[in-house]
């Protein structure tokens, strides 16, 4: 079944009293974190009274890096800037279903095309746009079973990763006791030739 993003989530626009709340960034490349937990270096705001909430399970969006992908499901509570949008489920979407969702290269395309501004770099996904895009809905089983058969796969590919890294290790432990074999006369010179 596919349903208008409209039918499947709301607005969450509620603010911050104070702006002591955890603050959120929203990233192409990780999603939603906590701020504390990276490295970012762009200007952040003395005061954060006004920014919106995002609760654990949220869909938070970077309004002017949704194009790239910058978004996904919040794992925690806290605070984004207020020129993110932040939207919650009406229940038919399991959140990690909907997180792997805004990872696909279909699903960030599809982002870019409901975006709007004068050229690629300046797009913004508004939440007026976001409610005409269209999502697949399956039934929560075979999300279930999605979600599952992506998590199998990572973790193969996190084992193949893990083993690749190791033999380059041992591959360059083995390039320096060579090298340094050979510098020290261990190896004759016409035995490398």
């Amino acid at each position: 079944m596919v349903e208008r993003a409209k039918n499947l989530f709301t607005v969450r626009d509620e603010r911050s009293d104070d702006g002591t709340e955890e603050l959120l960034t929203v990233s192409h490349i990780t999603g939603v974190t906590s701020r504390a937990e990276k490295d970012v270096y762009m200007f952040e705001a003395d005061d954060k009274t006004g920014y919106k909430r995002c609760m654990s399970g949220d869909l938070a969006i970077n309004t002017l890096w949704a194009w790239m992908g910058a978004m996904g499901i919040s794992p925690l509570a806290g605070i984004v800037s207020p020129d993110y949008h932040v939207y919650t489920s009406k229940g038919e979407l399991l959140p990690e279903y909907v997180d792997l969702l805004c990872r696909s290269r279909p699903f960030v395309a599809e982002v870019s095309r409901w975006s709007k501004g004068i050229w690629s770099s300046r797009l913004r996904l508004y939440p007026e746009n976001f409610f005409e895009m269209r999502l697949a809905v399956p039934p929560q089983d075979e999300q279930i079973e999605i979600i599952r058969a992506v998590e199998t796969d990572q973790r193969k590919a996190n084992a193949l990763r893990d083993n690749l890294q190791l033999s380059i290790t041992l591959a360059k432990e083995r390039r320096a006791a060579l090298i340094t074999a050979a510098v020290t006369g261990q190896i004759p010179l016409a035995e490398m030739g």
